[in-house]
């Protein structure tokens, strides 16, 4: 079996500016970037991109990165993780849920499956579909109206095990991405 790589192509990525490999599901991770932007009204510095995450499980550190959070309120409360797809949504629902609840000290309130041109948009803590479609995710007017009634919830300690592995087990199926190849 050989260890070469398949050719591959290189794109500057909306928000961040750098060239990044084209790989998996990195054209539909555009087109979420620039809707997020053009069409929902945040600023490329709401958005971060390939968002470090790391988990133990059985005392064992597993890294990995979740494709997009979106803050609002000048960077202070992450809003929104997103999880960009290329195929079925729905088989990536829990592994974004999963990732929301684990990334800081209190859940993000949203995750969101998208492929660029539909969404699925989940309440985290509760882990019930919110809305489908891209109209479903909110503006960033809309999403500071909510940071109002938001109240910051950790996710509870003792479930912590568990969901790292539910992350880890759908992560892990993730081959076809940049960091796999940098």
């Amino acid at each position: 079996m050989s260890d070469t790589l398949k050719p591959y192509s290189m794109v500057t990525d909306f928000v961040t500016g750098k060239e990044i490999p084209n790989v998996g599901a990195e054209e539909n991770r555009q087109m979420v970037e620039r809707f997020l932007v053009n069409e929902k009204g945040y600023a490329k510095e709401d958005i971060e991109v390939d968002v470090d995450i790391e988990i133990s499980v059985a005392g064992q550190s597993y890294c990995s990165q979740i494709d997009l959070v979106v803050s609002v309120d000048g960077g202070a409360i992450r809003f929104m993780a997103f999880k960009c797809a290329a195929a079925s949504l729905g088989s990536r629902e829990r592994e974004i849920l999963a990732a929301a609840r684990l990334l800081g000290e209190n859940q993000i309130p949203l995750s969101v499956v998208s492929d660029g041109r539909t969404a699925i948009l989940l309440d985290t803590v509760s882990g019930r579909k919110r809305g489908e479609g891209l109209d479903a995710i909110p503006s960033k007017e809309q999403a500071q109206e909510q940071l109002n009634k938001l109240i910051e919830q950790p996710f509870p300690a003792e479930k912590r095990e568990r969901e790292g592995l539910i992350f880890r087990s759908y992560d892990s199926m993730n081959v076809n991405v940049g960091r796999n190849i940098k």
